[in-house]
């Protein structure tokens, strides 16, 4: 899953015992500037009282840089949003709608009118109450540019605040779309800000990052660290944490988020106990932890991570549905998973737009994206008259996760006879520019590809991608009214095997039209000092429930 800068041959030969008596640490190039600073501090050190406070230090799988929770689909601002952010609704261990912020929920008889009461004593980080206002807000200011957000609000009539505890949506039809809604997991969630900073548009940079959740935000350096610290007023529902709900109850005084420089110094630092956890540990450095007793690895979600691709439908050669599907039948998931995962125990092939394993999976057009077929692409780009337009691919070089796919996806489409370059920046600069709809030649793009959990995708209308509405859809811009059609189907559905039955229709259309294209699954991995325990297991890194032993 690394982008291939080890210190080691293509045969690794590298064994934790070397790789420890070569390395230096993390911190040393800190203490060593430290010098006779330090030194002079000491005995004031020696004679301060020792403190009980309790920190985790994390690396994450990408440094935070965005901090709105509604303005991005990257994850690690997800992850940041449930740090110090809470929602109304959550699902549990067993994908089940639980409430969170909320007492109850009451249903009209007429299935339309839905009464959502919050439970007492909710209090912001500044010690303000929270209120049905601020929910309101911040529904709608998730719900204008989230894929399952806009569905809810074209078949809401209205949202209103009862009184200061209660808000009620009115449906214009009988449909359970606004719980569902408001559970969605993961990326995009419908976190509830206060009022105040709801107000402002996605597009305005949040400086008040005043939340409700169980962590506070105390020092924010982009590209650096994220520190937070414990919020002592937070009072966690009663019943057990399960997946994204229950009780959030917080056991170290402090989480860090660090930026490092490179892989191996992170798997250094972690072996060394100078940090505690990776959320996403390269599978090509999983031979220096075997052996030590010290480090724990497991799936780092309860989700399988799902990578994909996405095409520019606006410009040429893509907006040409033939040419698409050349390039589709070119690219292969094996070559893609070997470079991105290796060992065949962490990933599999995958057809489905909804995810493998979850209950809407379909495998419509699995010739078409799981195995590579140069004859039938190089056919199929003759057919179209394919004139050697370039094809300009986005490539991510500092996100293990997203930085090998591109490289065999454009050695495929070359071989078929694509004129493909490949523009290398790092993933913040990949999340800047595939906004711009502007000529690949002029700033804009071709294809990008991407990663999302499961949890993301299990459902047609939570799915960003899915949506095909031209302006209002995700990245690439697709405009497909048979698609939307097919979604506004399944969000007004709430039979099982009737939502079965259009996600495999909707299945059939999307990858006819190359919506999004499958590229196989795999199961990212954690490593984490043996010192924590009580690690969630939910569709997002979570740390509440987390206990570190000295």
């Amino acid at each position: 899953m690394r982008h291939r800068d080890q210190p080691c041959p293509p045969v690794y030969p590298c064994t934790a015992a070397i790789a420890r008596a070569a390395r230096p640490t993390w911190a040393d190039a800190a203490r060593a500037r430290l010098g006779a600073a330090l030194l002079a501090l000491l005995p004031l050190a020696a004679a301060a009282p020792a403190t009980a406070e309790t920190t985790l230090r994390a690396v994450m799988h990408s440094p935070l840089r965005l901090t709105d929770p509604h303005a991005t689909t990257a994850y690690i601002t997800a992850w940041h949003g449930y740090m110090i952010y809470d929602t109304l609704i959550a699902v549990d261990g067993d994908n089940a709608l639980q409430p969170q912020m909320l007492e109850k929920w009451d249903v009209s008889e007429d299935g339309k009118t839905y009464t959502l009461t919050l439970r007492e004593g909710l209090a912001w980080h500044d010690g303000q109450p929270v209120t049905a206002e601020d929910c309101v807000a911040s529904i709608r200011r998730w719900a204008a540019i989230d894929a399952m957000g806009q569905k809810l609000l074209k078949f809401t009539e209205r949202i209103e605040a009862v009184d200061a505890r209660r808000l009620r949506f009115v449906m214009t039809q009988p449909t359970d779309l606004a719980l569902r809604a408001l559970a969605k997991p993961s990326t995009s969630a419908p976190f509830i800000l206060p009022r105040r900073v709801a107000e402002q548009p996605p597009g305005k940079p949040i400086t008040d990052m005043t939340g409700s959740g169980p962590f506070k935000l105390v020092e924010f350096k982009p590209g650096v660290k994220t520190v937070y610290v414990k919020n002592a007023a937070y009072v966690p529902r009663p019943e057990p944490a399960s997946g994204l709900a229950g009780g959030k109850r917080v056991k170290v005084d402090r989480v860090e988020w660090l930026v490092m420089p490179d892989h191996l110094t992170t798997a250094n630092a972690l072996t060394s106990g100078e940090i505690d956890l990776v959320e996403q540990f390269p599978y090509d450095l999983l031979p220096m932890l075997e052996g030590d007793a010290g480090i724990k690895v497991e799936p780092a979600t309860s989700s399988p991570a799902y990578s994909m691709y996405r095409f520019n439908f606006l410009h040429p050669p893509f907006n040409d549905r033939k040419i698409r599907q050349a390039a589709m039948y070119a690219i292969g998931q094996e070559d893609v998973m070997k470079a991105l995962v290796g060992n065949p125990k962490y990933w599999r092939t995958c057809a489905s737009l909804w995810g493998c394993g979850t209950p809407m999976q379909a495998d419509a057009g699995q010739d078409m994206v799981v195995p590579s077929n140069i004859d039938k692409a190089r056919a199929l780009l003759k057919e179209a008259g394919y004139d050697n337009t370039p094809v300009l691919m986005l490539h991510a070089t500092d996100v293990a996760s997203l930085s090998p796919q591109p490289v065999v996806m454009a050695q495929a489409l070359r071989k078929a006879g694509f004129n493909v370059t490949l523009a290398a920046m790092d993933w913040q600069s990949v999340a800047s520019r595939r906004a711009s709809r502007a000529l690949p030649a002029d700033g804009g793009w071709s294809i990008l590809n991407t990663n999302m959990y499961t949890a993301d995708l299990a459902d047609p209308v939570r799915t960003p991608m899915a949506a095909a509405d031209g302006d209002k859809a995700w990245y690439g811009w697709p405009d497909f009214p048979q698609v939307e059609a097919l979604r506004d189907q399944y969000a007004l559905s709430s039979d099982p095997a009737e939502q079965k039955r259009i996600a495999a229709e909707l299945q059939r259309v999307a990858i006819d039209e190359g919506l999004y294209v499958p590229l196989g699954q795999s199961t990212p991995l954690r490593a984490y000092s043996s010192k924590l325990s009580g690690l969630p297991l939910a569709p997002a890194p979570v740390f509440w429930g987390v206990d570190k032993t000295p």
